[in-house]
């Protein structure tokens, strides 16, 4: 129960500065979003842990449907969307070496445990995997149309 309580002083501040493309509600651990309006769609962001507790490497998405529980489950890791990079090569962290391409909620005082995290390449992912599941709505439609020509009625085959 403590990585529950722990985490989530810092979830709210954490999707705040993700900044997915649509709107949503922190609880717990857990971003709950609403990809398009009037939809029963929702995608669950949870954190991905690690063998490790209170270790994280990604994200986890799941796009959720109220009759058909979930639909889709995916992975996004820090270390794919480059999401640490900065931060790990000023330290000289590189693949392989403990603490890459991941971030650890140890401390309850202090920066968040992301500081320096560019999340530029997760929330592209976020948004490519959400607009599979719930694409954006189809162009407006409402100007007039061309006028339609009328069909052509097949040749009977005979000559006058």
């Amino acid at each position: 129960m403590a990585l529950e309580v722990h985490l989530s002083l810092h979830a709210a501040e954490f999707f705040a500065e993700l900044q997915p493309a649509f709107p949503g509600a922190v609880v717990g651990n857990t971003y709950y979003g609403i990809p398009v309006a009037d939809s029963p769609v929702r995608i669950r962001i949870d954190f991905q842990s690690t063998i490790r507790h209170r270790e994280y490497d990604g994200l986890r998405l799941a796009v959720l449907h109220p009759d058909r529980g979930t639909l889709d489950t995916v992975f996004l890791s820090f270390a794919d969307h480059q999401t640490f990079a900065r931060r790990d090569a000023a330290t000289g962290i590189g693949p392989g070496r403990d603490g890459y391409a991941r971030f650890r909620d140890w401390h309850e005082t202090g920066p968040p445990p992301w500081k320096g995290a560019d999340l530029t390449g997760l929330r592209r992912g976020i948004t490519h995997y959400t607009q599979v599941w719930a694409p954006a709505p189809a162009p407006d439609h409402s100007r007039p149309s061309l006028p339609t020509l009328p069909t052509a009625r097949p040749a009977s085959g005979r000559s006058r």
